[in-house]
């Protein structure tokens, strides 16, 4: 992948810095600085045409009208060395307005003496023998080859400085923060419209699927009744009545790891004893008067002890397990032990990282201590202010 900004470009090699664009679209970058700077003149100008009186009160209006513009162009000339796109802020006009803001009063003239300086000087060198022939020939020429030898100084000059302006823009546009924040608000929407997706499936299940599958077993078990037990249609009957019931069980199971029903009605503790009752590792629960905790808290440490509870089942070789929960100083701690074998490794897919990312959409923490021969202990602290 290539470099997206100026400072990124510094830490090429040479050869491919200085064969780059870069230099070049600092010095565009600089040179854009030249329409706040005529900006700001004919506002000078206008100001002292006025007279002291009108002018003063000219100035309000003028950097009413310029500052807009400026802004605009401002987030504009940025992508000559930020190709990065600028995450969404809700503050985004006002920051723009204080970023032209200063670019107007301090940051455009700066720009113009720096690119005076940086390209201005060895180009006057070069030049030495055109500008000032009374030097001589000799000194022209010295002059001249000092002027080329200063250039690829220039061009690591002024893309530094138009990299640490445009990095300026930035913070001033987009703090450090708001695209991280952007990526937490973003994961926990899509976190909240999966949760909705699947309370939508599980109610699709229950009152669809499950109804229909009952009333299945209903009719194939009255038409048993009207079957003689001898005749080979009530043995048809009858595997077809098992298979009912089979598939209306396993309906009902998965419909259960969809959502937990228990969950929503009676709260963690009871919703954690359910998915216990169900493991196939015997399992000792803890969870008692925990009450009701906000949705995304319980739905989180749900299914962190669902996932746990299903990693030992199949991973830790335990025979006994144990969930404790606890909710102190405004934090939910839940504590899944088992006496497997140990060894729970994230980079081996045992389903810890997973539970990891779910955990830090609700600022929860997690925590693994699995030595070779065990026992596992899994931890996870989530803050309870909802």
């Amino acid at each position: 992948m290539g470099d997206r900004t100026a400072l990124e470009a510094l830490t090429q090699r040479p050869p491919a810095f200085l064969r780059s664009a870069w230099p070049w679209r600092c010095v565009a970058y600089l040179v854009g600085s030249v329409v706040p700077g005529a900006a700001v003149a004919l506002g000078v100008i206008a100001v002292g045409l006025a007279g002291p009186p009108a002018g003063l009160l000219l100035v309000p209006v003028l950097l009413a009208l310029v500052v807009p513009l400026i802004a605009r162009f401002e987030r504009v000339r940025l992508r000559l060395v930020d190709t990065v796109p600028l995450p969404p802020v809700p503050d985004r006009r006002r920051r723009e307005i204080g970023g032209a803001v200063m670019t107007v009063f301090a940051m455009w003239w700066i720009d113009l003496v720096m690119l005076g300086f940086t390209v201005g000087g060895p180009v006057l060198l070069i030049l030495s023998p055109v500008v000032q022939p009374e030097a001589g020939p000799a000194l022209g020429a010295v002059a001249s080859v000092a002027g080329v030898l200063l250039l690829p100084v220039a061009a690591y000059t002024i893309t530094a400085w138009g990299g640490a302006r445009g990095a300026m823009a930035r913070a001033v546009l987009a703090p450090a923060g708001s695209e991280l924040g952007e990526v937490v608000r973003s994961r926990a929407r899509l976190v909240d419209a999966f949760e909705t997706e699947r309370r939508r499936i599980e109610r699709d299940l229950h009152d669809g699927a499950q109804q229909r599958l009952v009333a299945l077993s209903m009719t194939l078990g009255l038409a048993r009744l009207d079957v003689p037990d001898d005749s080979p249609t009530a043995r048809l009957l009858d595997v077809a009545h098992d298979e009912a019931r089979q598939a209306l069980a396993e309906l009902r199971e998965l419909i259960r790891g969809v959502h937990s029903q228990v969950l929503t009605d009676r709260g963690l503790g009871a919703a954690i004893r359910d998915v216990a009752g169900r493991s196939p590792v015997p399992v000792d629960v803890d969870a008692d008067e925990l009450g009701r905790l906000p949705a995304p808290v319980e739905v989180t440490a749900y299914y962190v002890v669902s996932e746990a509870l299903a990693n030992v089942a199949r991973h830790s070789g335990a025979t006994r397990a144990t969930v404790t929960a606890r909710t102190t100083a405004g934090t939910l701690a839940v504590e899944v032990r088992d006496d497997g074998v140990g060894g729970a490794d994230p980079a081996r897919g045992t389903g810890l990282t997973g539970l990891a990312d779910r955990l830090a959409v609700v600022a929860g923490r997690l925590s693994v201590s699995s030595p070779p021969g065990g026992p596992t202990l899994v931890r996870v602290e989530i803050p309870c202010a909802s």
